[in-house]
């Protein structure tokens, strides 16, 4: 069994789990981060590419709207390459409560929140494709965020300052002497290589699946799992985010994401984070509330749909909250579970991917606390570097095409959609190692996140993976049909006009031209529906 020893360990490889990592990493701790699957694949991987301005909690949650639009003003000035300055407008219709606008606007001042009464000529023109007739616009500070890019934006400055990074690591037991966690056994996924992390604290950063590590130390927490789904469309309907001016529910924000639009989401607790469906029902509703704001917006093409489980805490202290988690508060809580008899470890739970360096940073000064360590924290004014793969974003608007069309790379094209060029994606490979997969260059370059679906992109990328590591022809051929099905499972759900069309175009050109064969199903799981496209 290899042996690692550190200062921290920090299990969980979303947003807040790498902002622990290089909060406490550049506080001079050595720090493990540890994920059971690639960088940013849970909650943080799938969601709608909001930075909150806070808007959307001013009236009913204001301790969330405050941390929101702190941490917006923060993340633009730390993560700008992270980050499409949108601008978002709460548009009310002629459905919405308009008694919702006076509280809406004291809320967001009492927040710090800037919110613009503007006229219907004036959200017309910034949205042209809203219903005309719309009653009321107000124009707050929304961004768009590409998590992806952000995340491994902070593992890469955490490997700066000497972090060590385990993806594809499971925490598959504790040791615990004397009432206090000593040593944390990890399994490779990939290998089957048993690893074992010696340090002298451990913080459970793992989102909906906190519950988990806690059950595995003895700490019981209560995590409520509010599962919502979100619909990507194939063109941009709007530039800028758009909320609906009433109280927060399902399908009342649309976000412009890279080359695509994002309607989302619903609130539907489930039991578990990993293994829930996603209904005809949900995917028409969301259509439905997206045609109120968009007239036509329902006969448009869908492209494909996805579900993320919110990490939301219950505090066994707090008021009783109602059966589908709106009223729970998107705050976030340290636990210090040397409350519960087991000492050496921390977990932090709730809160939003806008939130997440807050979030870090208080865990970490509780972390220094109690190992008497006094280094302040230092992440609200440091600049985050650019992922190393990320050459050049030609997917982000809007110029893409002109600058892809006089770049030196441009006849190395592999991803028509996105824009993904071969010196790219060979660049994410080799950074990557010789076991990554498509799947994971998908996370890395946008790889196939675009209207066809990786149908003509799939294949060449193969061939790349094989070309870069040497790859044997069978692997190369499980990574591509790998890929394909992950594909077609956010596809299933949206099997009808232009989506059903490309998905037998996709078939007819795996299966019949490739003669490539399908594997069996897995269960339907937050696993395989992941964020932006």
């Amino acid at each position: 069994m290899r042996t690692i020893e550190g200062d921290v360990l920090v299990i969980g490889g979303g947003a807040t789990g790498a902002g622990v990592y290089f909060d406490l990493a550049q506080r001079g701790l050595r720090v493990v981060l540890a994920e059971m699957n690639d960088l940013c694949t849970g909650t943080s991987g799938r969601y709608h590419g909001l930075l909150h301005s806070g808007g959307r909690y001013a009236v009913n949650d204001p301790e969330s709207a405050i941390e929101c639009a702190e941490e917006n003003v923060i993340l633009r000035q730390i993560a700008p390459h992270a980050i499409e300055d949108t601008g978002g407008l709460f548009v009310g219709f002629r459905s919405d409560p308009l008694d919702y606008v006076e509280p809406f606007k004291q809320g967001c001042a009492r927040a710090g929140i800037p919110a613009e009464l503007i006229s219907r000529a004036e959200a017309l023109r910034l949205a042209p494709g809203l219903d005309p007739t719309l009653v009321t616009a107000i124009r707050v500070p929304d961004a768009s965020l590409d998590s992806f890019d952000l995340v491994h934006s902070i593992v890469e400055a955490a490997e700066q300052y000497r972090g060590t990074t385990l993806t594809y690591h499971k925490v598959t037991g504790f040791q615990i002497e004397g009432g206090r966690v000593v040593g944390t056994l990890l399994e490779n996924r990939k290998t089957g290589e048993q690893v074992r992390v010696n340090a002298q604290y451990v913080i459970n950063a793992t989102g909906p699946w906190a519950n988990v590590i806690g059950e595995m130390i003895g700490v019981p927490i209560k995590m409520r799992h509010s599962k919502g789904i979100m619909i990507a469309m194939n063109v941009r309907w709007v530039h800028t985010i758009i909320n609906r001016l009433k109280p927060p529910a399902d399908g009342d924000i649309l976000v412009p994401v890279g080359t695509v639009c994002v309607i989302g989401t619903t609130s539907i607790t489930v039991p578990s984070p990993d293994h829930f469906e996603i209904t005809a029902e949900e995917v028409s509703q969301m259509l439905d509330d997206g045609e109120v704001m968009i007239p036509g917006f329902r006969k448009a093409r869908a492209l494909r749909v996805w579900a993320g489980v919110r990490p939301l805490y219950e505090d066994p202290n707090g008021k009783n909250l109602d059966s589908e988690g709106r009223e729970v508060k998107r705050t976030f809580s340290v636990l210090d579970h040397e409350h519960d008899g087991i000492g050496g470890v921390a977990s932090i739970v709730g809160g939003k991917l806008t939130t997440y360096r807050q979030m870090a940073e208080k865990i970490s000064d509780f972390v220094c606390a109690k190992l008497g360590i006094v280094r302040p924290c230092v992440t609200a004014t440091t600049v985050l570097p650019a992922p190393h793969h990320q050459q050049r974003k030609y997917h982000a608007l809007p110029q893409r095409e002109r600058e892809f069309e006089h770049a030196d790379t441009h006849k190395g094209l592999i991803c028509e959609c996105e824009i993904v060029t071969r010196p790219q994606l060979e660049e994410a490979i080799r950074s990557s190692g010789e076991s990554v997969k498509l799947d994971d260059l998908r996370r890395d370059t946008r790889l196939g996140m675009g209207p066809c679906q990786a149908g003509f992109c799939a294949y060449r990328a193969a061939g790349i993976l094989q070309e870069t590591i040497t790859l044997p022809a069978d692997s190369a051929v499980a990574a591509l049909r790998d890929f394909v099905q992950e594909r077609f499972r956010g596809n299933r759900p949206l099997l009808w006009g232009h989506q059903l069309r490309q998905a037998l175009l996709d078939e007819t050109i795996f299966r019949r031209s490739l003669g490539l064969t399908s594997q069996p199903e897995a269960p339907e799981s937050a696993e395989v529906t992941t964020s932006h496209g």
